[in-house]
């Protein structure tokens, strides 16, 4: 059985993830998506909503799971008997950053490998701190994310307004 983990913080989830995702399903039998708490990155949305908006996003992905994990990829590809993780790629700078991760897992598993996939065109410009950015400026979003998460930035930012 082919396993492989899409890893991230997903704050929020976009529409270029949901690509990326729908991708990977079709190269594995199964794909776990998984949330890894950035703690360099001050987080829009608890754990526990991303986890929703991520399951809501990716209802039509037959055979892939969401779950969370506080502490490193290697250790939950371990736990999880997972040897093949896939990152999305939007530029070069998103490859080095992508490549020094790679080669950490690698030394820590050896019998993992990364497989990166290209950002669809549509999603190039697409990234999470740019729809937190832009959705808390009240931006419109609309195209950017799945629509549960435009909803749900939507109600985070008004409710931030009344607060």
């Amino acid at each position: 059985m082919r396993k492989a983990i899409c890893t991230g913080s997903f704050d929020p989830v976009t529409n270029g993830h949901v690509n990326i995702f729908e991708r990977a399903a079709n190269l594995v039998d199964e794909l776990t998506v998984c949330i890894f708490d950035n703690k360099k990155k001050k987080s829009l949305f608890a754990i526990d909503e991303r986890l929703d908006l991520l399951r809501e996003s990716t209802l039509h992905i037959d055979n892939l799971t969401v779950d969370s994990y506080d502490g490193l990829v290697a250790d939950y590809l371990k736990e999880h008997d997972i040897n093949v993780i896939i990152r999305g790629l939007r530029s070069a700078v998103d490859f080095e950053y992508e490549f020094n991760q790679a080669q950490m897992t690698k030394h820590l598993v050896s019998g993992a490998d990364t497989i990166f996939l290209l950002t669809a065109p549509e999603f190039l410009y697409v990234s999470s701190s740019g729809v937190r950015e832009l959705a808390q400026f009240h931006g419109n979003v609309h195209g950017l994310v799945p629509e549960c998460v435009e909803l749900a930035l939507n109600a985070k930012h008004n409710h931030e307004l009344s607060s």
